[in-house]
């Protein structure tokens, strides 16, 4: 007898020798986990134990139903273009894609079209989908027969001596799966766009077409969906960035490096002060560290082992340099230059340190994926006893800033080792363990509901992702608070402790906004561009309603700029009303509109982005106002 839990918590009995499918109420569930691994619901059903049913409400479950999607995409690519040939179609955060090589063809909104007609076709045939296992000198004669070189490669490059292949009527894929039992599970779809690819993203490979594509079992999931895309693009930070005179990124200066225009810059430079104001509230201390340095200083970090190809490396003067990709190395040398006890501890250097990756240009998108960024980067170096309460002061502190900052929904991923393969990661199993308490207790002791990912951690430590839940519901990964074993040894970082003994720090990486260039990209799709007042780079524009009123109307502008507030005056001979309309599509959250009554009475006729007219009132009235606005930070 075999227990099964249902996907609304409820539990039912099954026995006999047949399917999962069959003993499972109809139309319940898309796959199964036996054991903690992922099967078919056509897998037999086990003699004994538990099986939990998935359905599209986890992750899980939506992952098998896009990957599912993608086969469906696939299979009709091959009847109407049977020259195709099959790269990778995997499941993605939200939705699938998969990737073609089509020779010189790029598909067209037309080609998506009869795709997408193609597809309905199949899911209507209800083709079975059957999981296959095979030796993989057998998987390889058999895609070798279908004329698909890039299942081949991937064939040839395995190690497991079987493989899996997924078959539904004519068409098979190579796949580990799971899968849904039939196309008739994918009930509403959409295929999205199209791009170019480079096989397995290495530029020198042939060039693939890509299909981009989501679907969902109810129709109404996917109009929402489709609606959320709508609005992201109105919210695109590219579009806004430009719009808004932000910043910008040209071929002539290289690709992924952003040049910030004055009001990008002073939006970074708010930013940057906030969070370095409340970093010396609470106890760090500032360092800066320079933009290259010895190629032997990334020998000593591993770098140069194993992350040299993201690196830009040059030499001189017969020295090898590297611009730096992190600052941590350096905040290391900056540590070591005393010998430290444990009453000096916890140390806690923090940086906005401006580096240097290498991404591949496929990757780079605006503001999110670029070369060259600045991180908020802090180290903290502590002892063991100290970690907990150091994890917690990361996580106050990161709450504290995304508050304010307008982010108020996040999901929190904790990332642990795999405790079947301890021997792939540096550290004590005392030192995980430590390290991984420490992270969830902070968590809990905080209230913060989180997913642990085991095995997700990296050899070098466990971690904390905290990811931002923006204003259409869409997530960012930004903060990483990462625990590690690794810099101290290779270092040779210590603290001399109560024992007279040297003893290696613990040492914590965290980046709460993670970059610069990524937040504030994130931070224009969240706000749509329209920052409350404290964050707008331009506070107020001043306007007269005519020329006579100018020299009242530099008056006021003065007064607010002697004020501290960031202020423009609009002193063209326009109309008022083209005046307001083009503030408002530049999204300036305030305007002092004044004219012949106002400067007659000391006032100013304010107005509110969005919200119209608000009242004449003086202008020490209106100060105060906003005053008191920007200390709210709302």
């Amino acid at each position: 007898m075999v227990r099964v839990k249902l996907p609304s918590g409820e539990w039912i009995e099954c026995s006999g020798a047949g399917r999962i499918l069959d003993c499972l109420p109809k139309g319940v569930g898309l796959v199964a986990k036996v054991g903690g691994q992922l099967v078919d619901l056509t897998s037999p059903l086990p003699e004994e134990g538990e099986v939990e049913i998935l359905d599209f409400d986890s992750k899980e479950g939506r992952q098998v139903y896009w990957h599912t999607t993608s086969h469906v995409m696939a299979q009709a690519v091959k009847e109407l273009y049977p020259e195709a040939k099959l790269g990778v179609g995997p499941p993605i955060e939200e939705g699938f894609y998969y990737d073609f090589d089509v020779g010189d063809k790029a598909f067209t909104p037309e080609d998506l079209k009869k795709i997408e007609e193609r597809m309905k076709d199949i899911i209507k045939r209800d083709l079975e989908i059957k999981r296959i296992v095979m030796s993989r000198e057998e998987a390889i004669r058999f895609f070798r027969e279908r004329n698909e070189p890039y299942k081949v490669e991937l064939l040839e490059e395995m190690e497991e001596e079987t493989v899996s292949i997924y078959q539904q009527g004519d068409f098979a894929d190579l796949c580990r799966g799971p899968h849904l039992p039939s196309t008739g599970y994918v009930k509403h779809f959409k295929l999205l766009s199209t791009s170019s690819a480079y096989w397995r993203g290495v530029e020198t490979n042939p060039v693939m077409q890509r299909i981009y594509g989501i679907s969902f079992p109810q129709e109404e999931l996917l109009k929402r969906h489709l609606e959320m895309l709508e609005e992201a693009k109105r919210r695109d930070h590219r579009v806004l960035g430009a719009k808004l005179d932000l910043y910008s990124i040209h071929e002539e200066s290289g690709a992924g490096l952003v040049l910030w225009h004055p009001k990008g810059a002073i939006l970074r430079k708010i930013i940057a002060d906030f969070v370095i104001e409340e970093y010396m509230r609470r106890g760090y201390q500032l360092v800066s560290t320079p933009h290259i340095a010895r190629g032997l200083l990334w020998e000593i970090s591993g770098h140069m082992g194993y992350y040299k190809e993201n690196m830009y490396v040059f030499e001189k003067d017969g020295e090898t340099y590297v611009v730096k990709p992190m600052n941590c190395p350096f905040h290391i040398l900056i540590y070591k230059t005393k010998t430290r006890s444990y009453r000096d501890l916890p140390i806690r250097y923090a940086e906005l340190g401006t580096v240097y990756r290498y991404e591949r240009s496929g990757t780079l998108h605006g503001l999110l994926r670029v070369r060259g960024f600045t991180q908020d980067d802090g180290h903290i170096f502590c002892t063991p006893e100290q970690l907990e309460d150091e994890i917690l002061g990361v996580i106050d502190l990161t709450l504290y800033i995304l508050r304010t900052m307008g982010f108020h929904e996040y999901k929190v991923v904790l990332s642990t080792r795999d405790p079947e393969h301890p021997e792939k990661y540096m550290g004590t199993d005392e030192e995980w363990r430590r390290a991984q308490e420490a992270l969830a207790k902070a968590l809990e002791k905080r209230g913060i509901p989180y997913e642990e990912a085991p095995g997700e951690a990296v050899f070098y430590g466990p971690k904390i992702d905290i990811k931002l839940v923006d204003a259409i519901g869409r997530t960012w990964q930004c903060t990483t608070i990462q625990i590690d074993f690794n810099l101290p040894r290779r270092f040779n970082v210590t603290y001399v402790g109560p024992d007279g003994k040297e003893h290696y720090v613990i040492m914590i990486h965290r980046a709460l906004l993670g970059s610069l260039e990524r937040f504030i990209g994130v931070l224009i799709e969240h706000y749509a561009g329209d920052f409350p007042l404290w964050l707008a780079p331009v506070q107020v524009r001043v306007m007269p309603i005519s020329d006579k009123q100018l020299d009242y109307a530099r008056k006021v502008y003065q007064e607010l700029k002697d004020a501290g507030f960031r202020v423009e005056l609009d002193d063209r001979s326009y109309t008022i009303s083209y005046k307001v309309r083009e503030a408002e599509e530049e999204k300036i959250p305030y305007m002092a509109i004044v004219g012949r009554r106002e400067e007659e009475t000391g006032t100013v006729s304010v107005r509110r982005r969005r919200v119209g007219d608000l009242s004449q009132m003086p202008l020490k009235d209106f100060i105060e106002k906003l005053k008191a606005e920007i200390a709210s930070r709302k």
